[in-house]
C-alpha cells in the first residue's frame, strides 16, 4: 500500500516472482504458513484457488479473519499455528507458501523439517538477501544503531547461504532473485 515508487518497484518484482513460481506449481490447494494479515491467501481465494493461511499470532489471524469478512470471502480458512506445530494430516498442501518468515524464527532448520513433513508437491521459501537488505535499510537511514537489521530478524542469509540451507531438506528447481529476496521454489527430495 506504500506510495513510494521506490518500495512500489520492489515490491512488483516480489509480487511478480511468488505469482510465477505459483502458476508453475499448478497447485489445487495451497497453505501458506505465517500469512499475516492473509493478503496472498484473499488473493488466490478470489482467483477461486483452495487456499488457507496460518500464523503463530492470533492477533494477526484476527486481522486477517476481519479482510476476509471485508472481501466476502470464507474466514474460516485462517487459523493460528506456529510452524513448529504443523500436522501432517491437517496442514498438507499441492503447495506451502512460506515467504519472510524463516529470518524472524530462532531454529529455522526445525522450521524446515515441518515444513517438510507438510509438503506434498511444491514449497515456496523467500527470505531478505542479506548483506543487500541490510545495506538498503542503511541507505535510506533506517536501523542505523542495529546496522540496517530489520527488528525481529535473527536470521541472515546471502543467495548462495539460502540455496544451500534450504538443499539440505528440499531439492530448489527455481531460484529467483526480485531485490532484495531471495526466493525459491522447492520440491521434496526423491520427488522427481
Amino acid at each position: 500500500g506504500s506510495s513510494n515508487p521506490i518500495v512500489r518497484g520492489l515490491m512488483h518484482g516480489f509480487d511478480s516472482a511468488l505469482s510465477d513460481f505459483v502458476a508453475l506449481a499448478r497447485p489445487q490447494t495451497i497453505h501458506e504458513i505465517g500469512c499475516g494479515e492473509g493478503y496472498w491467501v484473499l488473493h488466490w481465494l478470489s482467483q477461486g484457488l483452495a487456499a488457507r493461511g496460518c500464523d503463530f499470532s492470533e492477533r494477526v489471524i484476527s486481522i486477517a479473519r476481519e479482510n476476509a469478512d471485508a472481501s466476502h470471502l470464507d474466514a474460516s480458512v485462517f487459523t493460528a499455528r506456529s510452524i513448529y506445530d504443523l500436522d501432517a494430516v491437517q496442514d498438507s498442501a499441492d503447495l506451502i507458501v512460506c515467504c519472510e518468515v524463516l529470518e524472524h524464527l530462532e531454529d529455522p532448520e526445525e522450521a524446515l523439517r515441518a515444513l517438510r513433513k507438510v509438503t506434498s508437491q511444491h514449497l515456496i521459501l523467500s527470505v531478505p538477501r542479506e548483506p543487500l537488505w541490510c545495506t538498503l535499510n542503511m541507505a535510506r537511514g533506517k536501523y542505523i544503531s542495529e546496522w540496517g537489521n530489520t527488528p525481529g530478524h535473527l536470521q541472515h542469509w546471502s543467495k548462495q547461504g539460502f540455496i544451500k540451507f534450504v538443499s539440505q531438506y528440499f531439492e530448489v528447481t527455481k531460484i529467483r532473485s526480485p531485490i532484495p529476496w531471495t526466493m525459491v521454489l522447492c520440491q521434496p527430495k526423491g520427488s522427481r
